[in-house]
């Protein structure tokens, strides 16, 4: 399919991005990053047509595009600002594709949900509790952004607990490690530094992109992917 060659591309030049960022080549950010997602872009494109194809283009979209501005925010403050935006736009575009993927015929375990949700807010809580006090003017930001990412994460949660196997287990991970890539660039950017923080952040940025991805197209197709 033609739409594999692309999923081979975008992991092939993601370790090739990330061998270098590791190797402490950062520059090359502006030359491999942005023709990443538009790799995972060209694959769904190209995949076979489902309902919500549309919703999860538009996701990978905004990603791109703040991806893109990012490059930037050593510049100004005002490309870090931007590119929160994008990517808010994009988890909320998330959520969105979440919700409107087909249930199993599955009762979900009320109690189970129960306590994934207490361990998200949790989770939630204490990234605010430790990122609040140097947020300054970002404090109002920062909190919509954490607030909705975390969102995100629920729903994929709770598709967790009602889609089919193994979908159901990529896009829920797909979800934890966008959580992951985020919480460790905002612990670098406004706590402490992290060592190799480029390098973390972007691995499980692109891992969470494409287990999302392709846990997307399996939910709605009936050939592994």
């Amino acid at each position: 399919m033609k739409n594999a060659v692309f999923f081979k591309i975008y992991i092939a030049f993601s370790f090739i991005y990330l061998l270098l960022l590791y190797l402490g080549y950062e520059s090359i950010d502006c030359y491999l990053k942005p023709i990443l997602i538009p790799l995972l872009i060209a694959g769904v494109y190209f995949s076979k047509k489902f309902p919500t194809q549309n919703i999860l283009l538009s996701a990978l979209l905004f990603s791109w595009i703040g991806d893109v501005i990012l490059l930037f925010s050593d510049i100004a403050e005002i490309y870090f600002i931007l590119g929160l935006v994008s990517f808010l736009i994009s988890h909320i575009i998330y959520c969105l594709l979440f919700n409107k993927q087909a249930k199993e015929k599955i009762k979900r375990n009320a109690v189970i949900f129960g306590i994934g949700s207490i361990v998200i807010a949790c989770y939630l809580t204490g990234m605010l509790y430790v990122l609040l006090p140097a947020l300054g003017d970002l404090k109002i930001p920062v909190i919509v952004y954490a607030s909705v990412i975390s969102v995100m994460l629920l729903f994929s949660y709770n598709g967790l607990l009602i889609w089919k196997k193994p979908a159901n287990q990529y896009v829920f991970f797909g979800a934890l490690f966008f959580v992951v890539s985020d919480s460790i660039l905002a612990i670098n950017k406004f706590h402490m530094p992290v060592q190799k923080s480029s390098f973390i952040i972007m691995l499980t940025y692109l891992v969470a992109q494409y287990l999302i991805v392709k846990g997307i197209l399996k939910l709605n197709s009936k050939k592994e992917i």
